[in-house]
């Protein structure tokens, strides 16, 4: 049997932010409506492209494993905010890293798009076809926000995760997996303005996040659960043997639902909303290198993961974390220095909504 070993995990985090109190200048809004229900305290907004943040967040991570771009047979980038559509931003990513001749695609499941791609690549590792990938997650999702809204304006944030997979013999890395989409109720959570069913010689407006918050916090909780369940029980696992729950940060209030569904301890589950806010395919990436860098993820832990996204999409996944938790080695990958403040880098796209 071939496994698909976790050997390196890395991130980037985009230097300046935007707190709740800054969000008050903009919108009807203050930090005690925006924590109450959501969780976030503040979000990151990117001043590079989806490209360079995935960059940087794949060089930490093959830093970590011990590896050089050209050892890599393939570059999955997860993202619905891509930097290019033709060419596709996983090939300027894989130039970036030096994977030269490495296979390099996007995909966009939204915030399920991590998972997906894990289990993609795993896929082709156990297959035989591949030996080595980076699978990376990277959006920039403060691109869409419509900073006129106040209940899409306070969600969303930038940011990359990345891990590299190796074929291995130990039994790890991605054990059990649940994709799938209920696209019966799609228009629910979309991205209006945007895509080739426009009329591209007709003005259209500014690009846009839609969404039905309260019908989309039943079905997330509902299918994340479901397709928890759905991984335990491939995996032959009880609730008692899970060690750490990383699931996807979009809300607070669904993160505890979640955890309810799943009687997890609070010890035992990974959240930095308040830091990043809803990142979307990025979320479980970073929230994965959080849980290793602050000793929640030990040497052979068992990490239950989930996601819901627009689609709608859904996952879980059951991945057997390895034995080593520390980097091989470190490089000092980083962006562009950043001479504005959050709110100065969205201050054009504040002046178009208003």
């Amino acid at each position: 049997m071939i496994y698909a070993k976790i050997t390196g995990w890395g991130k980037c985090i985009p230097p300046a932010s935007i707190s709740n109190e800054d969000l008050s200048q903009i919108v009807d809004t203050n930090d005690e409506w925006i924590s109450t229900r959501t969780g976030i305290k503040e979000r990151r907004v990117s001043h590079v492209t989806t490209a360079e943040l995935a960059t940087v967040a794949s060089q930490h991570a093959l830093a970590c494993a011990g590896l050089k771009g050209e050892d890599i047979d393939l570059v999955l980038l997860a993202t619905c905010t891509p930097s290019t559509m033709v060419a596709n931003t996983a090939s300027l990513v894989q130039k970036n890293i030096g994977a030269v001749g490495a296979a390099a695609c996007d995909t966009n499941a939204a915030c399920s798009g991590f998972l997906y791609a894990l289990q993609n690549a795993t896929a082709q590792i156990q297959a035989g076809m591949i030996k080595r990938a980076v699978v990376v997650a990277a959006e920039r999702m403060t691109w869409y926000v419509n900073w006129a809204k106040r209940d899409s304006a306070v969600l969303f944030g930038d940011g990359a995760g990345a891990v590299v997979l190796e074929a291995s013999d130990e039994p790890c890395g991605l054990m059990g997996t649940k994709t799938g989409c209920d696209s019966s109720d799609r228009d629910i959570l979309h991205i209006g303005n945007y895509g080739t069913d426009m009329d591209k010689y007709q003005p259209a407006g500014p690009s846009d996040l839609l969404f039905e918050g309260r019908e989309i916090f039943k079905r997330a909780v509902k299918g994340m659960s479901e397709a928890s369940d759905d991984v335990l029980s491939q995996a032959n696992l009880q609730l008692s043997d899970i060690d750490v729950l990383v699931p996807h940060q979009a809300n607070l209030r669904i993160i505890q639902a979640i955890q309810q569904r799943l009687d997890i301890s609070d010890d035992k589950v990974m959240v930095n909303i308040d830091k990043y806010g809803n990142t979307s395919a990025a979320t479980i990436a970073i929230a994965l290198c959080e849980a290793v860098e602050n000793g929640l993820i030990k040497p052979h832990s068992n990490i239950m993961s989930a996601a819901f996204g627009a689609g709608l999409t859904w996952a879980a996944s059951y991945i057997k974390w390895g034995e080593r938790v520390t980097p091989i080695a470190t490089c000092d990958a980083t962006l562009p220095e950043c001479n504005q403040t959050g709110l100065e880098l969205i201050e054009p796209a504040v002046k178009a909504c208003q």
